[in-house]
């Protein structure tokens, strides 16, 4: 890990040659930051924490060992100091030494001089370092195994002042908890001391839960209540500075007693996987993410689901799914009773695919090998992925199902109007027949054939009236009858419309032709 230098002194070129100069890397440090005023280097330090700050000492308005004294009384962990100085400002340095300074050198900086400095820095601080590390994982320890027994529920008088004692709390003082979630693994020395730092000065404690979020209880106080939204933002701002993936930090509402921290810790576990199964990150409030339950629009979420589960649009699949999710994770309703829903809604497409002579057995045993079962599902995210996996899955089966069906069905359909088109046959017949919906059954009968039911059937009693006049001696009104017009000139019309010609006047042509029934030898 790179160690932060602060480079402070107000003339730029001394600056622009300490950055440019000194090879900081080679020694384990790097630039974070430059300032020209004793002010914006307080500051500076304030916001970043360097663990090393280089400073000139003569500087207006707040000197080098003026910043120094003030960063030692306001902040607890102040940084290293190197001071700068001229050989008539020795007795500076001397000053600076009082206030615990580092190192100081004299202008001009020699580079084997501040090289040797910094060797000697870098493995001092490091090693306070891990000290503090060590320290802090001891005591996180010990405060962390102390929360969990509260958490699980063990409470009594002589926990209560084992808990006064330990983690300096009040026992009648409003609480609220805070609650870190990162998506991928890290090490609580990296999140402890940003927790901390963002409530620096206030009551409080940090501790870590058996699943290995860090948590901070704090008093929340006018002070704490004030800023308790700025810290937090904060607080994940730098997180997701340093660290890849999504970052969840939940905080509770206020409530008063020692008693009450196993109901804040649960409602920051709450929001924290409510929020995590819809892959979010930011600082969430337990007031404004948690609404009150409605379960009859919850299962509408699941009809709605099941509906567009059955269109087979994979992208629609996908997006209802995560609003559903959206909705549930943003109530605070059962788990087991989420899933039963989603049990019964598995039945359903069952029945539809054994339906359509589909095998479902073979769709959830293949959903059991790549995301087990629904009873072994223990929180939101993990039910997510299920549900879309399952949807996805069963979606494409009953496209595949239906369009076999479909594809059979019309073929079906098709043989049977060309069988029985001598008859009075209309549209409703086949539905009847074939116990489809009429509009469906007429849509998917133009797309096969090509043609509307009423024209197709028109054009097939046509051709078949070619035939008879051209092969038979039956008369016009014969004719009719047979390919299923009872009235005569209902027929003539239709004929005519579709060749151009009358039926008496196509027999007649038929009739003189060599291969009409007259020419016949």
């Amino acid at each position: 890990m790179m160690l932060n230098v602060l480079l402070v002194d107000d003339e730029p070129w001394v600056l622009e040659g300490l950055r440019t100069m000194i090879d900081w890397n080679k020694y384990g440090f790097q630039v974070c930051g430059e300032a020209q005023s004793g002010p914006d280097a307080l500051r500076f330090i304030q916001e970043h924490r360097p663990e090393l700050v280089v400073t000139d000492i003569n500087m207006p308005v707040l000197n080098g060992i003026e910043l120094i004294e003030q960063s030692n009384q306001l902040l607890a962990k102040p940084p290293k100091f190197v001071v700068l100085s001229g050989y008539d400002d020795f007795s500076y340095a001397q000053a600076a030494m009082r206030q615990r300074v580092a190192e100081y050198l004299l202008k001009p900086v020699d580079d084997d001089e501040i090289g040797e400095l910094l060797v000697k820095l870098s493995r001092k601080i490091g090693d306070e370092i891990e000290a503090e590390h060590h320290q802090a994982k001891k005591e996180l320890l010990a405060v962390s195994h102390m929360m969990n027994r509260l958490i699980q529920g063990e409470y009594g008088e002589a926990m209560e002042e084992q808990i006064k004692r330990s983690l300096k709390l009040e026992g009648t003082s409003e609480l609220q908890c805070l609650l870190v979630w990162i998506e991928n693994v890290f090490d609580s020395a990296e999140v402890s001391p940003l927790l901390t730092r963002g409530f620096e000065g206030e009551t409080g404690c940090l501790f870590q839960d058996g699943s290995g979020r860090m948590g901070f209880v704090v008093q929340s106080g006018a002070s704490v209540s004030g800023r308790l939204q700025d810290a937090a933002i904060q607080i994940h701002r730098e997180l997701t500075e340093r660290l890849d993936g999504p970052v969840i930090i939940a905080v509770s509402e206020p409530k008063r007693s020692l008693r009450s921290i196993r109901e804040l810790y649960a409602q920051t576990v709450e929001v924290v996987e409510r929020k995590r199964c819809l892959g979010k990150s930011g600082v969430f409030f337990y007031q404004e993410c948690i609404r009150p339950v409605n379960r009859e629009l919850l299962l509408q979420t699941f009809k709605t689901l099941l509906e567009t589960l059955q269109e087979g649009d994979p992208e629609g699949i996908t997006a209802c799914v995560r609003e559903s999710f959206g909705w549930i994770a943003a109530v605070p309703v059962e788990l087991e009773w989420v899933k039963s829903h989603v049990a019964d809604m598995e039945w359903s497409v069952c029945g539809l695919i054994k339906d359509l002579n589909g095998d479902p057995a073979a769709l959830m045993k293949a959903q059991e090998r790549q995301l087990g079962t629904l009873g072994e599902i223990r929180d939101y995210r993990a039910l997510q992925a299920y549900v879309e996996r399952f949807c996805l899955q069963a979606g494409a089966l009953l496209s595949e199902l239906k369009l076999s069906s479909e594809s059979n069905t019309i073929y079906q359909v098709v043989q049977y109007v060309d069988r029985e088109f001598r008859g009075r046959l209309q549209l409703q017949d086949l539905v009847r027949h074939f116990h489809m919906n009429a509009t469906y059954l007429g849509q998917l009968f133009k797309k096969t054939t090509g043609k509307p039911f009423n024209e197709y059937l028109n054009d097939k009693r046509i051709e078949e009236a070619k035939r008879l006049l051209k092969r038979s001696p039956l008369k016009i009104s014969d004719v009719a009858l047979q390919v299923g017009y009872p009235n005569t000139d209902y027929f003539i019309n239709k004929f005519k419309l579709k060749t151009g010609m009358l039926p008496s006047a196509y027999k007649q042509d038929a009739g003189n032709s060599p291969d009409g029934p007259m020419g016949e030898r």
